[in-house]
């Protein structure tokens, strides 16, 4: 069902256009019904990531009034780009600092949109504060480590209880190996660390979803991280964690490193399979990240437009495809603020354009194609 607010923003006629794929894109009201009221009218939710750094940094969208507007007219769903990860709530062991991530939670109430949660746990010592690296865990180390990660989830969930829908309890703990990374906090409590934070995460608010989020995906070069997190899967629910779906982060295309040459290398058939069987376990699927890197396309702005779109539109097609699938997040709206322009540079300089909307807040191609991929897929049950 469309809320209030979507259903004023549709006007007359938007109701029909739900069933119309070729709906002209433009501003305002010539663009047509809302990414996430085409969403919801699946059964489904729409929204995207939005950062509170420093005015005029990558990460410092909310700052930009352009920008949230254009988060209030497209999206149902906001997820903190960073201000929940340890790195930036947690300045020392004893300090939790909730201020830049409570301006974007009251703002997605005051303009009706749920909230995501991103991260309690992101189980990898790279993006770990120091303070953590270096903790002296004490002759009962496996005590301290488990003290310190069950006031960490405990806190920030119990503070956003029945404000914050879903949870990504853990993040990123399978590399491209398929291997379980190891932590100051897994040096101790072993890989029953993301046990006790899906536990913990439990009972600080029952109704919360809780998903496991990773970046393994359908190009080819992922298969062992699939293979990892697939298996990782399969011994929570043995284990009897409260885990409730698969957070697929979506960051498809050029691929996440320098070395990457190609832009569409997927393995549509591996990447349905393991599909299959995170399914197969009775698990939802969440996209959570989703963009389009362009990095090895050439420079042409239309030529990358049309291909990343392309590439969008078979991707969103196949994970749609799956009733499972309830949500999608875009890491970031406008091209501007998109992290790639900070990550695996192009080597002729140029911006990069991987999300819905251009520098000018102009909706592109992609946009489109998210459109339309909403508007092709089956209801929800």
């Amino acid at each position: 069902m469309l809320t209030r607010r979507q259903t004023l923003a549709l006007g007359a006629g938007g109701l029909a256009a739900l069933g119309a794929p070729g709906f002209a894109l433009g501003r305002d009201e010539d663009r047509g019904p809302s990414l996430h009221a085409l969403a919801q009218a699946k059964g489904m939710r729409f929204g995207s990531a939005v950062g509170v750094s420093p005015p005029g940094t990558i990460s410092g969208a909310f700052h930009d009034p352009q920008y949230r507007q254009l988060l209030i007219d497209e999206c149902g769903v906001l997820v903190h780009e960073n201000e929940l990860k340890w790195y930036v709530a947690r300045p020392d062991a004893e300090t939790f600092d909730f201020e830049r991530a409570d301006m974007i939670m009251d703002f997605a109430e005051e303009n009706g949109m749920e909230m995501r949660g991103h991260t309690l746990l992101w189980h990898h010592t790279d993006w770990f504060p120091d303070w953590i690296n270096n903790h002296d865990f004490g002759s009962r180390p496996g005590t301290e480590a488990e003290r310190m990660l069950t006031e960490h989830v405990r806190t920030m969930v119990e503070r956003y209880k029945g404000r914050i829908y879903s949870w990504d309890v853990v993040n990123e703990t399978i590399d491209e190996a398929g291997r379980f990374r190891q932590t100051p906090l897994s040096r101790h409590l072993g890989e029953e660390v993301i046990d006790l934070a899906f536990h913990i995460a439990r009972e600080a608010d029952p109704a919360a979803e809780l998903l496991y989020n990773d970046y393994m995906n359908w190009e080819a070069g992922y298969e062992r991280q699939q293979e990892g997190v697939l298996r990782l899967l399969e011994r929570l629910k043995a284990r009897g964690a409260p885990i409730d779906g698969l957070g697929v982060q979506g960051h498809i295309g050029s691929g996440n490193y320098d070395y990457s040459t190609g832009f569409d290398t997927a393995r549509e058939d591996t990447w349905r399979q393991f599909l299959d069987d995170v399914v197969g376990l009775d698990l939802s699927l969440s996209v959570t990240e989703f963009d389009v890197h362009d990095k090895n396309l050439p420079a042409d702005i239309e030529i990358r437009d049309r291909k990343v779109a392309e590439l969008g539109r078979r991707y969103l097609d196949l994970m749609f495809s799956y009733p499972q699938t309830k949500d999608l997040l875009v890491w970031g709206m406008a091209d501007q603020y998109s992290w790639y322009q900070e990550h695996w540079v192009r080597e002729d300089g140029v911006a990069k354009r991987p999300t819905p909307y251009d520098e000018n807040f102009q909706p592109k191609p992609l946009r489109q194609a998210i459109a339309d991929a909403l508007i092709a897929a089956e209801p929800r049950p």
